[in-house]
């Protein structure tokens, strides 16, 4: 989760990797790589598309309202703009379920940047191959990794990748027990507000949907892994588009 020089940051999504990561989150700064969406004053709306089916509403709708009690930033649940299996639009963030198969991975949170930080959609994918079992078919493993996914498209980073360590009572935690961890909390508001303090001369916030260059579920369109966890549970990959156009990609693999 280091992306060489233009980052220097350590994140990732989950699970099974061969790349060992002496860094950690710093957890008094958990920006991610200060990614952030371009806007010219705060607070600002993110509209955030539902693609989910009914077994996933409830879970989004905790994780809008969650992030929403941010004051820099409220997200807005609308209809979901998504393509194919959860190809992205400008402008906001798309959010899909389904049964991706058997490949390793509970969520995928995946951002298209723009002028080196500037985020210009978001995409989650939810696998249900995984959350259709009984291990991760809960209520706290949803709310985490809704929450946590989305938490990424905003701009976060974890504050902690070790699974071991007790809980930090945010979603923003890597952990084998979701029960605390499910919500985001007073550390994940003030840093957004560090992340968003400043505002910008333009936007990427509601641009014209469009289909950018993004990743999808398949491992060949994430680019180069550049960093893992140190158990491997967490990786940050960086697919360079090239024209200044990058798209990166958190993976959260299952256990």
């Amino acid at each position: 989760m280091r992306f060489a020089k233009l980052f220097g940051l350590a994140i990732a999504v989950c699970a099974g990797c061969a790349v060992d990561n002496t860094s950690s989150v710093d957890q008094e700064s958990h920006s991610w790589g200060g990614y952030h969406w371009a806007r010219t004053s705060n607070p600002f709306t993110l509209k955030v598309g539902d693609n989910v089916d009914s077994r996933w509403d409830a879970n989004l709708d905790t994780t809008v309202s969650d992030w929403s009690k941010s004051t820099v930033l409220d997200l807005t649940k609308v209809t979901g703009a998504a393509k194919g299996r959860c190809r992205g639009t400008t402008g906001r963030v798309e959010v899909c379920n389904d049964t991706y198969g058997n490949n390793g991975w509970l969520g995928i949170a995946s951002i298209s940047i723009t002028g080196g930080t500037h985020i210009t959609q978001g995409t989650v994918k939810l696998n249900d191959t995984y959350f259709n079992t009984a291990q991760y078919n809960t209520p706290a493993w949803r709310n985490l990794v809704t929450c946590q996914e989305v938490g990424h498209t905003l701009g976060l980073d974890h504050q902690d990748e070790n699974f071991n360590n007790a809980n930090l009572n945010t979603c923003m935690d890597y952990t084998n027990d979701p029960s605390t961890n499910q919500h985001p909390n007073q550390h994940d508001y003030d840093e957004l507000v560090t992340i968003y303090s400043h505002t910008d001369s333009t936007t990427t916030v509601g641009m014209v949907a469009t289909q950018g260059k993004q990743a999808g579920e398949n491992p060949a369109e994430w680019g180069e892994l550049m960093s893992s966890s140190h158990d491997g549970r967490t990786e940050l990959y960086v697919n360079d588009h090239g024209g200044g156009e990058l798209s990166v990609t958190f993976v959260t693999w299952a256990d």
